[in-house]
């Protein structure tokens, strides 16, 4: 504060013409604790992005009444009269809720800041599912609601995504294409062209309707998004 003083009254004091450019260089002059005190309060700063409301597509984050939602779909409307606006179906990323929201068209929303992070299934931890991040070797852990109907198709070694807002965990993606190993089901009958079906169960104890031909042992490929068959491995 003694340096800050100094220099201010420095500010205020007539000086020779020949002595105004090294006196004017003095003045910019900052002590370096300052300097080290703005750079932190800058540093705790956080930047926040907003998006028009004419800018709004299906997957857009945005951030509502404090918290992060996912734009599923949109309609922008122009009545005959009246002003225009932008009808949308959102997703809570932290309660699963679904809304229908409409937004004046042009007004300003704020864009939730999600970031995405890969992280390997390792293994499960009585109820709680224990992610590596591969590079950092740092743990997240999931409790089974968080995983929800996910954990039918997840297996050890499987790469998953994590969403992030704020530095808290709001969603959990599996891959859309998961390869698993049937465990059960009944012995192969016939071939593809036969079309018949049955149910098989695989390693994670998920039961899914699967070809005749397939059987115990077989890899399949199963989309996590729906639970359905698509192919032998």
């Amino acid at each position: 504060m003694a340096s800050l003083r100094q220099l201010s009254g420095a500010a205020h004091h007539r000086l020779p013409a020949n002595s105004y450019s090294s006196s004017y260089s003095v003045q910019l002059r900052r002590p370096s604790c300052c300097l080290a005190g703005a750079r932190t309060f800058r540093s705790r700063l956080t930047r926040v992005y907003a998006l028009s409301s004419n800018d709004i597509r299906v997957g857009s984050n945005v951030e509502v009444d404090g918290a992060p939602w996912k734009v599923l779909e949109f309609l922008h409307v122009k009545p005959g009269k009246g002003a225009a606006f932008v009808r949308t179906k959102m997703r809570n990323y932290i309660t699963g809720n679904t809304v229908d929201k409409t937004f004046r068209a042009g007004s300003t929303i704020p864009e939730a800041s999600i970031s995405k992070e890969t992280k390997q299934f390792t293994y499960k931890d009585g109820s709680q599912f224990v992610l590596m991040d591969l590079t950092s070797f740092e743990e997240s852990r999931l409790n089974e609601a968080d995983v929800g109907d996910k954990q039918k198709w997840l297996k050890e070694g499987m790469d998953c995504n994590l969403l992030y807002w704020n530095g808290r965990i709001i969603d959990f993606d599996l891959p859309i294409t998961v390869r698993l190993t049937v465990a059960d089901t009944d012995p192969a009958q016939g071939d593809s062209a036969q079309g018949g079906t049955k149910p098989a169960t695989v390693e994670t104890g998920a039961v899914v309707t699967v070809p005749s031909f397939v059987n115990v042992g077989d890899d399949i490929l199963i989309d996590s998004r729906t639970g359905q068959y698509m192919n032998r491995a």
